[in-house]
């Protein structure tokens, strides 16, 4: 068919165009959207009438382009024009509409949900419509859609039970036995708090509905029944686990940060802190207020306004979305995903269950936020694993887990991994990976897992390390310039003061050796300071972000330069002495 029959399914629109914009739309109700994007994993059609097999066929690759650039999501906003104008269709064309859609997505193996309609405002008599459609599509080389997002927030406002809750499945009994499930060590258990990093999962459906572990599900069965994953990275909240809490927010990498905050005692203790290294680290957050149930309402707005007011600050410069309904919540996920600085703000109960939905339906919309072609790009780049965790499993030895920063890793791949004490990176061999407790063949750029080494000795191993290919010559050492900002400091900070600096999943104590320009810093201001590692040199970039602190001292900032020390030098083949080979 030549494209001439094509033309019916967007013939009709250009009458109806003339009225829509003369009259256009209620206040509240505005007949624009901002108009369609060439890329992103949103869609805007018309309509889609009865389509000839020709448009059909375009119109199926128009989807899997769509799903594509959102890695395996689309959102398909059906009676809109391209340019974003509101116009809406009539019940019977809008029923066959979607009789298309899901023609199409079952043509590329796709499920769909409607998320909302909602009418639009016209003053024609019959009622006209528009309907979101959320596809989704678990892409082919891949088990499952992955979202990792960090969980802050002060001591006691609520967060392990609330991750309790969303990944268990039962509501709590106020007395913490949702959270009961999460702690991994005795002392956490008696007096309830977190102080190591925890990781828990939560699963949808490609029709969207919450996979959890309430139908005593194991890790693994949600990960096969789920198409997108959100792992929570639950952080330690009481200040003296702050470093902890740092290197979950610089390691793991997290997509987005969700902040909890407890209603009855509003801003408190560590959660302007960790408002602060969500904003320095520059991870996209939003806020849960929690634990509605045990106030009144107006302490609850109490609670909003102040985190309203504090968010508008010049520093913060965000703009507070409060949900208070589905239509909110997925507003809230779209608008979060394309500009920044959109904050939306829950208030929920983990033991009435109050708004607990809205959540759910905010997390299952949430689109992840690097597109496809950047992961693409990553995965042509050389092999590079950072080391995050090491342990010893019986029968299989020693496993270490962490994120693959770039390239791509196989089993059974050679790489190297150092820099040991003196320098050096010695050779092994990756005999397995899991991702989320189940076994996968191919780790791609940005997604975290645990790789087997089989019998290679763990002492030789230590958090902050990186695995490489063996081609990447990687450059190590131990002085190097970051550019940083003075966030808080006692006394002064001047040459020879020892910091604790984080930089990803390096964390080592470093000595100030100079500060160019001046003598001293105060609280505040910028410098370019040259640092030295002191016990061992490690593997940096130029422009990873960076963090120090120091008792009170406290800095953020990025390394602008360092002082190579090249691994040729020290010779990768020397090292591999007889007793070091590790094959």
């Amino acid at each position: 068919g030549g494209p001439a029959p094509g033309s019916g399914g967007g013939g009709g629109s250009k009458a109806k165009k003339k009225n829509g914009r003369s009259r256009g739309g209620k206040a509240n109700n505005p007949p624009y959207l901002p108009p369609e994007a060439e890329d992103g994993n949103i869609e805007y059609k018309l309509k889609l009438v009865n389509p000839s097999q020709y448009r059909f066929e375009h119109l199926v690759t128009q989807m899997k382009w769509r799903l594509q650039e959102g890695r395996g999501e689309a959102v398909y906003q059906i009676g809109v024009e391209d340019n974003g104008l509101l116009v809406g269709l009539s019940e019977e064309e809008m029923r066959a509409s979607l009789k298309t859609l899901r023609r199409m997505a079952e043509k590329v193996g796709a499920d769909i949900t409607v998320l909302r309609e909602r009418e639009v405002d016209y003053d024609s008599d019959v009622p006209r419509k528009i309907t979101e459609v959320l596809v989704r599509k678990v892409p082919d080389n891949q088990q499952f859609l992955d979202l990792r997002v960090a969980v802050l927030g002060n001591v006691d406002s609520g967060k392990s039970t609330l991750l309790g809750v969303l990944t268990q499945g039962e509501l709590d009994n106020g007395r913490g036995r949702a959270r009961l499930n999460l702690f991994r060590h005795l002392h956490e258990i008696q007096s309830g708090r977190t102080s190591s990093i925890s990781f828990e999962i939560l699963g949808f459906n490609s029709k969207g509905e919450v996979v959890n572990y309430s139908d005593s599900r194991t890790a693994e069965e949600i990960c096969e029944s789920s198409s997108k994953m959100i792992t929570f990275i639950d952080l330690a909240g009481h200040h003296k686990y702050l470093k902890t809490t740092i290197f979950g927010l610089t390691s793991y990498c997290p997509d987005f940060a969700m902040l909890v905050v407890s209603a009855n005692t509003g801003i408190a203790g560590t959660t302007r802190e960790h408002l602060g290294l969500a904003m320095a680290l520059k991870v996209p957050f939003f806020i849960v207020i929690s634990k509605v149930d045990l106030c009144s309402k107006a302490t609850v707005e109490r609670t909003v306004k102040q985190l309203e007011r504090i968010l508008k600050q010049p520093g913060c410069n965000k703009l507070p979305l409060l949900v208070n309904s589905d239509d909110d919540a997925v507003t809230a996920a779209q608008q979060f995903a394309q500009s920044p600085n959109i904050t939306p703000i829950f208030t929920l109960s983990s033991v009435s269950g109050e708004n607990l939905d809205l959540l759910k339906v905010f997390l299952n919309i949430l689109p992840p936020l690097t597109n496809s072609k950047e992961q693409e790009e990553l995965m042509q780049q050389l092999t590079e694993f950072q080391v995050d965790e090491i342990y010893t499993v019986p029968e299989v030895g020693t496993v270490v887990g962490g994120t693959l920063s770039s390239g791509i890793c196989r089993e059974g791949e050679n790489l190297v991994v150092g820099p040991t004490d003196d320098g050096k990176f010695l050779r092994l061999k990756v005999c397995s990976i899991q991702r989320n407790r189940s076994a996968c063949r191919v780790l791609r750029a940005g997604q975290a897992a645990t790789l087997a080494l089989g019998p290679f000795d763990r002492s030789l191993l230590r958090k902050g390390m990186v695995m490489v290919s063996p081609e990447m010559n990687p450059t190590i050492c131990s002085v190097f310039e970051a550019e940083i900002v003075l966030l808080f400091h006692a006394t002064t900070f001047r040459k020879g003061f020892q910091v604790t600096v984080h930089v990803g999943n390096v964390r080592q104590t470093a000595i100030v050796e100079k500060i160019h320009g001046k003598d001293k810093l105060r609280t505040g201001e910028k410098a370019v300071v040259r640092f030295r590692f002191i016990k061992h040199p490690e593997y940096l970039k130029i422009g990873a972000k960076l963090l120090f602190r120091e008792g009170v001292t406290k800095g953020i900032g990025h390394v602008t330069d360092l002082q190579a020390i090249t691994t040729k030098e020290n010779g990768l083949e020397e090292s591999l002495g007889p007793g070091q080979l590790s094959f």
